[in-house]
């Protein structure tokens, strides 16, 4: 988090006077961080275990730029994209987290520093060959279909405890940090809290098992909550929030 993160964003003055867009990406940067320093305190949580992974997806280059001067964790969608940008900005930590297709693993592993969406099977068992291969140890989270939505991609909870054996022998390739989940669309962001409750909940449950254990799995990390339900997501337990357009709010483009 950037300084100031406890403190209670200060009006900027006249308001229309013209920010820069490293002003104002500075500025809602702090919005955001005294709305997860407020969530982590309702919570008895350290602000330290909370990650803001700064969604660049739609951001232009210009922004993506003066973004990286107050955040270093950014998150991509595309692998392409992310391929693309990834070598502009190599002291930035690059997470992918939009849907991967198994002929666009090695192009993700050669970029990401963690793969938010591993929703299949087949695709960690290809993530586990191509590692494999290269010689590498990627860091990945299973994503849950915690909300049960034809629309979403992801495990179902009765297809990843029945594969959870399988998934535990991959782990001398493949580092399993954890789980992500998107909640389903919804008005209120209170209306999110019960899929982030049973993401912890289902992780809660996959640590204690013996196979976890001797494993010596502790899946620390939880990506859940984005721009309009991070809130409650912290309060349940994130550890990684993926926020986008309060990022570059109030950016016009160029």
């Amino acid at each position: 988090m950037i300084s100031g993160e406890s403190q209670q964003p200060q009006s900027t003055g006249n308001p229309f006077s013209v920010m820069s867009p490293s002003e104002r990406i500075q500025q809602n940067l702090l919005s955001i961080n005294y709305d997860i320093h407020s969530a982590c305190s309702r919570a008895g949580r350290e602000c330290s275990a909370v990650k803001l992974v700064a969604v660049t997806k739609y951001a232009e280059w210009p922004w993506v730029e003066a973004l990286s001067k107050f955040q270093l964790a950014f998150g991509e969608n595309r692998p392409q994209q992310l391929s693309e940008r990834q070598p502009l900005l190599p002291h930035v930590e690059w997470h992918l987290i939009g849907q991967l297709q198994r002929n666009k693993v090695r192009l993700a592993l050669e970029h990401a520093a963690l793969i938010h969406s591993v929703g299949s099977l087949k695709l960690l068992k290809r993530i586990y060959e191509v590692a494999t291969e290269l010689r590498i140890r990627p860091r990945v989270l299973l994503q849950m279909n915690m909300s049960v939505e034809i629309s979403k991609s992801g495990f179902a909870v009765q297809e990843l405890v029945s594969a959870w054996p399988e998934i535990v022998r991959m782990r001398d390739s493949v580092h399993i940090d954890g789980l992500m989940t998107m909640a389903a669309e919804a008005d209120h962001p209170e209306d999110a809290r019960p899929a982030f409750r049973s993401l912890r909940i289902l992780r809660d449950h996959l640590i204690t098992r013996d196979d976890s254990r001797n494993a010596g799995l502790v899946l620390p990390e939880l990506s859940m909550g984005m721009s309009g339900d991070f809130v409650p997501a912290i309060e349940e337990g994130a550890t990684l929030v993926r926020i986008g357009s309060r990022v570059f709010m109030g950016l016009q483009p160029i």
